[in-house]
């Protein structure tokens, strides 16, 4: 089977969404993108491993990197290999004791753990084929050189990473986590005196 290599161009959200978030991939070395649908939880995992801000206590895919390192296995990339009746299927492919295996996961599980393990992201050819979207060439990039995403466009909001932030001190604050929002303050502060 013919793999593409994706990287992650962002995480997407829209009010009439139901706290789902859009994933979109981004076909490395051509236009197209693939967005997948995820939830919340997993959304929030994958964001706070890009952004590298460090929870107090580990994510559940924290754990899993954890329990790799701890057993000397090494992912070595992710696939996601197959679209069946709208739902996207992914494998984590992985070397233990000198043999390649591999583990069946829902493709945000399977993306929030690359993450953390910095492994390569690739998607089945037929997949990219059948779900990806080509990006507006035409269009402006934003400030981070990314080009606009038409799915992300149309149906949702991006969130800039100073606007997940500001949203991250707001939780932190509600939930009187202290210490958190304070670091998050000074990193906002930071970002806003650098640009």
């Amino acid at each position: 089977m013919d793999y593409i290599q994706v990287d992650i161009i962002g995480l997407s959200t829209s009010p009439s969404s139901g706290g789902a978030y859009a994933l979109v991939l981004g076909e490395v070395g051509g236009n197209r993108r693939l967005p997948i649908i995820i939830g919340a939880f997993e959304a929030q995992a994958i964001a706070l491993e890009l952004e590298k801000i460090q929870p107090p206590r580990p994510m559940t895919h924290d754990l899993l990197r954890s329990l790799f390192d701890t057993l000397g296995a090494d992912v070595t990339d992710v696939v996601i290999d197959d679209l069946r009746e709208g739902t996207f299927f992914a494998k984590i492919r992985y070397t233990f004791d000198g043999e390649e295996a591999t583990l069946d996961a829902r493709p945000s599980d399977a993306v929030a753990l690359a993450v953390r393990t910095d492994a390569d992201l690739f998607v089945a050819a037929g997949v990219l084929d059948e779900a990806g979207i080509p990006a507006d060439d035409e269009g402006e990039p934003d400030e981070e050189g990314f080009q606009p995403d038409p799915v992300a466009a149309a149906s949702s909001s991006a969130m800039s990473k100073l606007d997940r932030m500001e949203s991250q001190l707001e939780k932190a604050i509600a939930e009187e986590d202290y210490e958190t929002a304070a670091r998050l303050r000074d990193e906002i502060a930071r970002m806003k005196e650098d640009n």
